[in-house]
């Protein structure tokens, strides 16, 4: 298994290439994974030298549990051995939304230590209408400290995006990182770009849900 740190990419040449992988690689899955009515989430693996490994879209017509991140961190170890596997922990891990509270513990289960995402949980609540990630995270995970107020509550944040596990970043905060500003302004332009091409993947999965098409998954 390889053991050599990951080499630092700047923000400009890993925000263009987290970027190209969405459009390239995961769009592609994901408007057939529509189709059968997943929902819109993708997900991809990187090596350190940004080359994608795995790449995966949401199976939830088949399993509940087939989020578009435990697809992909399921192909990623199936897929090669552990001589030819790189570690984990020197990828780069994708998600075109921000995982939910399974597919963070995926992440940290699987080892990988740093992961960005373009959508936020708002993003995907309101964009998307598909509003169980903060659900989840607010009704299970999000407990009351003794006396602590409903706005206390409400203002806490639903995870901690750097931990001891992993650290969490949207593509959005990564683009801010760029220090020079014709190359951020035009990078911010690709975000919006990319994200576009979302529209017509929630009306297909949106329209689905109206058909009544047939998918395991029970959060519709």
């Amino acid at each position: 298994m390889a053991s050599s740190a990951k080499p630092a990419q700047s923000p400009r040449v890993l925000a263009e290439t987290l970027l190209s992988v969405i459009e390239k690689d995961i769009v592609p899955l994901t408007e057939e994974g529509v189709k059968s009515g997943s929902k819109v989430f993708g997900s991809a693996v990187l090596a350190q030298d940004l080359k994608p490994i795995t790449v995966a879209t949401n199976n939830e017509a088949e399993s509940p549990l087939w989020h578009a991140e435990i697809n992909c961190i399921h192909q990623f170890f199936n897929a090669n051995t552990s001589s030819t596997r790189p570690a984990p922990g020197n990828c780069v891990f994708l998600a075109t939304h921000e995982p939910c509270s399974l597919c963070l513990s995926g992440i940290a289960w699987g080892g990988f230590k740093e992961f960005y995402f373009l959508f936020t949980y708002e993003d995907t609540r309101d964009m998307f209408e598909i509003p169980y990630d903060i659900n989840i995270l607010e009704e299970v995970f999000r407990v009351r400290a003794e006396g602590e107020s409903d706005t206390s509550l409400s203002s806490r944040t639903l995870y901690n995006k750097s931990n001891k596990f992993f650290r969490a970043k949207s593509l959005v905060d990564l683009v801010e990182e760029i220090e020079d500003e014709a190359q951020k302004k035009q990078l911010q332009a690709e975000v919006v770009r990319v994200k576009n091409m979302y529209k017509e993947l929630s009306n297909t999965y949106q329209e689905g849900k109206k058909q009544g098409i047939d998918t395991a998954s029970v959060l519709k």
